[in-house]
C-alpha cells in the first residue's frame, strides 16, 4: 500500500487536485490516500470540495483575518509536522504555486519526505512576477522528488535547471481533468444547468438564461502584483469597454480581497452593462466560460481552461508562465495598460476574422486524462517500496 499525502489550500489548487484525487481514491488496493487542506483561502475552498466530493482528512484550519505571506508560511510548516509524523506518508502532493504549496513541500522536505509536485515546470524567470508564485515554484522544484510537467516546454524548463529526466513526467495539465469532469456534468444534466442558471439569474446576471443571443465577455481578476495602480488601469479599461460597446454585458465574479472590490466597486458599479457579482462555484463559473464571447483575466487556470472551451482570453498581465497559449494564438498579453486591454478588447468585438482565429487556434494543455498518467507514474515509482 503506498500512503499519499494531498495538500491543498486554494480554490485552484482543489480544482487541480481533484481528478488527481480520486485517481488515487479509484484504486484502494494500491493506494492510501490522505487529503489535508490548510484551508488558506475558506471562503473560496469549501465549496469546490463540495462540487467534487472530496471530503477532507484533515484540516489546518490556518485562515485568519488580515492574514499575510509570513502567516500563511508560519502556520502550514508549524501545523503539518504533526500531522506528517502521525500519517507517515510515502509521498506528499502539492500543486502549483500557492504559499500552500511552497510551505507543505518544505514540510515534507524537513521531514525527508517525498514531494510530488503537479504543475511543475513553469516559469516566468521574475520573481516578482506574479508575487509570490513564481518565487513559490522555483523553491517547490528544488525540494520535490517528481515532477509533473503540464507540456513538453515545462518539462524543458525543468531540465535546464538540471532536474534528472528520469524525474519529469509531462501529463498534460489537471485543469483539464476537471473541466471535462464538470462540463460532461452540465451537459448530462437538465437539472444542473436549470440550478446554475437559476444561481446565476439570484446573483444578479439574468441575461444568460433571458436575452441568450446577447454576447457577454467574462473577467476575472485576483493577482496581488496587480493590487494598486494596476488594478485602477483594469478598472478604467473594462468602464471603457462597456461605454464604448453598449450591446455586450460584461460579467465579472468579484474576489473576496478587498484590495480588489474596493476599486472595482468605485468605478465599476453604476455602469448598467457591467454585472459585478460574487464569487461563483466552479460549475457555475465553467458555465459562463463556456457561454462568453471572450475572456479577461490575470488568473493562471483560465489561460489554460479557456482554449479548451475555444474561447479567446487576453491576458491583463506583463509576464505568463504559460507561454504555450500564446505560441498556439488562443492567449494575448495585454498587460495592465488601461489603452492596450481597451484596444485588444475592441479587436475583438469588432473584427469577426481575428475573433475567430483566436477561438480556433490549438488548444495545447492536454486530453483530460493527466490524474491517469500521474497514479501509473506513482504506482510504478513506489510498487515495491512502500510500507
Amino acid at each position: 500500500m503506498i500512503t499519499i499525502l494531498a495538500v491543498l489550500g486554494t480554490r485552484p489548487e482543489a480544482i487541480k487536485m481533484a481528478s488527481v484525487i480520486h485517481a488515487f481514491k479509484d484504486c484502494p488496493d494500491d493506494f492510501g490516500m490522505k487529503v489535508c487542506i490548510t484551508a488558506q483561502h475558506r471562503e473560496l475552498l469549501d465549496p469546490i470540495l463540495d462540487v467534487f466530493g472530496i471530503t477532507p482528512d484533515v484540516d489546518l484550519d490556518i485562515m485568519k483575518r488580515s492574514q499575510d505571506l509570513f502567516d500563511i508560511t508560519a502556520q502550514v510548516v508549524e501545523r503539518m509536522k504533526p500531522v506528517l509524523d502521525r500519517l507517515k506518508p510515502d509521498l506528499v502532493l502539492v500543486q502549483g504555486d500557492t504559499t500552500t504549496t511552497f510551505a507543505a513541500a518544505l514540510a515534507a522536505f524537513y521531514r525527508r519526505i517525498d514531494v510530488g509536485h503537479i504543475e511543475a515546470g513553469l516559469r516566468t524567470w521574475n520573481l516578482y512576477s506574479p508575487y509570490p508564485e513564481e518565487a513559490n515554484r522555483q523553491m517547490t522544484t528544488r525540494v520535490a522528488r517528481h515532477h509533473f510537467a503540464p507540456t513538453p516546454s515545462n518539462r524543458e524548463n525543468l531540465l535546464r535547471e538540471n532536474i534528472a529526466p528520469d524525474r519529469i513526467l509531462v501529463t498534460g495539465n489537471t485543469v483539464i481533468d476537471a473541466l471535462v469532469m464538470v462540463l460532461d456534468r452540465i451537459r448530462s444534466d437538465a437539472g444542473i444547468e436549470a440550478a446554475i442558471v437559476r444561481t446565476l439569474d439570484e446573483g444578479g446576471y439574468g441575461n444568460v438564461d433571458a436575452d441568450p443571443q446577447r454576447r457577454f465577455v467574462l473577467v476575472t481578476g485576483h493577482r496581488r502584483e496587480n493590487f494598486g495602480q494596476g488594478f485602477l488601469n483594469i478598472c478604467q479599461a473594462i468602464k471603457g469597454i462597456a461605454k464604448t460597446h453598449p450591446e455586450i454585458d460584461i460579467v465579472y465574479p468579484v474576489h473576496l480581497n478587498p484590495n480588489v472590490r474596493e476599486p472595482v466597486n468605485r468605478i465599476l458599479k453604476d455602469i448598467g452593462n457591467i454585472y459585478l457579482i460574487e464569487p461563483l462555484d466552479y460549475a457555475a463559473f465553467v458555465y459562463l466560460m463556456d457561454r462568453a464571447y471572450f475572456v479577461l483575466t490575470d488568473s493562471g487556470g483560465v489561460q489554460e481552461e479557456a482554449p479548451s472551451l475555444g474561447k479567446p482570453a487576453l491576458v491583463m498581465r506583463d509576464t505568463t508562465e504559460r507561454p504555450e497559449a500564446v505560441t498556439a494564438g488562443t492567449v494575448k498579453i495585454v498587460g495592465t495598460d488601461a489603452g492596450s486591454i481597451f484596444k485588444q478588447a475592441d479587436v475583438l468585438l469588432t473584427d469577426r476574422r481575428e475573433y475567430e482565429k483566436m477561438s480556433k487556434a490549438h488548444n495545447p494543455y492536454g486530453d483530460g486524462k493527466a490524474a491517469l498518467r500521474i497514479a501509473d507514474y506513482i504506482k510504478q515509482q513506489y510498487g515495491h517500496s512502500a510500507h
